[in-house]
């Protein structure tokens, strides 16, 4: 798993959650996480989240720490494991940091407020994941946290290094146990 956070700001709008955007823009082919920041602003339009279209619940941070993922050769419920380890993942690192950290699903809750959107889909080619962490709360049309604004992390491309790191290394380690052990014939 190759990854990478991109330095400039992008804007994430629904589009960037596509097949080989990251090869296409990045040049990183294969298995990938990025990192970025930037406003989000994702219309109905563009959400691949069905519930929220019915919902009428475009969402819209002013700014976000997204990631994006595409991994090949997975089906979409291993890579909706995969995008529930990757939330596991962000709340370890939120709590190491002595923040309290409610997952439920795909959602992180700071004080009854979300901080996290994120979905999982598949595509043609490989399972998209996209996670987008609020960095700033203010702005946003439901009750919200913010990484910053709320809980003290000024260093969110570092957080952001660490998160895609130990994602990275789990799905590695994984593979590695799948690896080590025999098989087994009643």
């Amino acid at each position: 798993m190759k990854t990478k956070f991109i330095d400039e700001e992008i804007k994430y709008i629904g589009s960037q959650l596509s097949p080989h955007w990251i090869y296409k823009n990045f040049k990183i082919q294969g298995d990938a996480i990025v990192a970025f920041q930037g406003e989000c602003k994702v219309d109905l339009t563009e959400m691949v989240d069905i519930e929220d279209v019915i919902n009428n619940e475009p969402i819209y941070s002013k700014y976000m720490l997204s990631f994006i993922t595409e991994q090949f050769g997975i089906n979409l419920s291993e890579g909706v494991f995969r995008q529930r380890m990757l939330m596991c993942i962000i709340k370890e690192l939120l709590e190491e940091r002595g923040i309290f950290v409610v997952r439920n699903g795909d959602d992180l809750m700071i004080n009854g407020r979300k901080l996290s959107v994120s979905i999982a889909t598949k595509s043609i080619t490989s399972v998209l994941i996209h996670t987008g962490l609020n960095i700033l709360s203010e702005g946003a049309p439901i009750e919200a946290s913010g990484l910053k604004s709320e809980l003290g992390i000024d260093d969110t491309k570092e957080f952001a290094l660490e998160v895609m790191k130990r994602y990275a290394e789990e799905l590695e380690d994984i593979q590695m146990a799948c690896t080590k052990v025999r098989g087994v014939i009643e």
